[in-house]
């Protein structure tokens, strides 16, 4: 089968096209056929040293997946050859990753069928990202209708669908991106889109607000973000990171507020409860690019310029 091979960990040079055996399905185990593969932030530090993740080169990358069954293993009874289907791979330890090739052998249970409004590229999409943003927004953060919340980068992957979620959950959404990037913030449903390169964030989301600040904060940035958000947050208010605190987070304990650490567990309700989001239309994949999957290098560069828009998607 076909694949995109990292044979040692370092730059986007390294990623060879090589010919490599076809997996066989075990015991609760599904073969599946990739249509496309979908690209991610974490796949460029997995491809730079892996190692904190449990890898060992040559590794195939890739943790995003939409495509079609080819083949089920013993005691898979829920999935058959010939569905169509999308999930995330896990991406700690071995046997993980693998999306940036012709087949993908995955544990059923994590593996839903495709919402069939969705095109292989969008379903490639959404998986990690859109995951992501409804684990944060409608299981950690729990935004309700009324409230306001406001999100760091929301023009990106995840920031995106973190947005749409937010706008379906009834919130006010404040979200910041750069200048290339405020047009979409609109389109995605933004109620103030916010120039983190020209306006202080923090005294905007503060005077939207009327001085009592947001109730909900999801940081897709990193960095000192948490820590310069705990002043727009209201008391007892909640904030969630994908990518760790930076700083002093004395003030947060002070204010009674919440932070959420969140890594992504793989499962297949969470994408079954979003399908119906999907299929209703509340929320829809920003798919900026499809490349081919000898193309992944390319990906791998805009990902690491961290001004992307939307996602960036492999056809295999």
């Amino acid at each position: 089968m076909r694949a995109m091979v990292t044979p040692r960990f370092g730059g986007v040079e390294l990623f060879e096209e090589r010919d490599l055996e076809r997996p066989q399905p075990g015991p609760g185990e599904v073969l599946v056929r990739v249509v496309v593969a979908g690209t991610n932030p974490v796949d460029t530090k997995l491809r730079a040293d892996g190692s904190f993740a449990g890898l060992e080169p040559p590794v195939v990358l890739g943790s995003d997946v939409s495509g079609v069954i080819e083949e089920v293993g013993a005691g898979v009874q829920d999935l058959t050859a010939g569905d169509e289907v999308y999930y995330t791979p896990e991406i700690f330890g071995p046997g993980s990753n693998g999306g940036y090739a012709g087949y993908h052998l995955a544990r059923a249970g994590i593996v839903a069928i495709k919402p069939p409004s969705l095109s292989h590229e969008e379903a490639a999409a959404v998986p990690l990202a859109g995951g992501t943003a409804y684990e944060v927004i409608v299981r950690r953060l729990k935004v309700r209708v009324g409230e306001t919340v406001l999100i760091h980068g929301g023009a990106g992957g995840v920031g995106s669908f973190a947005v749409q979620i937010s706008r379906s959950a009834g919130a006010r959404v404040i979200a910041t991106a750069g200048p290339d990037n405020q047009q979409t913030l609109k389109e995605l449903g933004a109620d103030v889109a916010l120039d983190y390169t020209q306006t202080n964030v923090t005294d905007a989301a503060l005077e939207e607000t009327g001085g009592t600040g947001v109730d909900a904060v999801f940081d897709c940035v990193g960095g000192d973000t948490v820590v310069e958000s705990i002043p727009a947050t209201r008391p007892y208010g909640r904030l969630a990171t994908i990518l760790g605190a930076q700083g002093d987070l004395t003030p947060l304990y002070v204010n009674n507020q919440t932070l959420h650490g969140v890594l992504l567990m793989r499962e297949r309700a969470r994408l079954d409860e979003m399908s119906l989001m999907l299929q209703r239309g509340q929320m829809k994949p920003l798919v900026d690019e499809v490349l081919d999957l000898n193309r992944v290098g390319e990906a791998h560069e805009r990902l690491e310029s961290g001004h992307g828009r939307g996602k960036v998607v492999l056809k295999v």
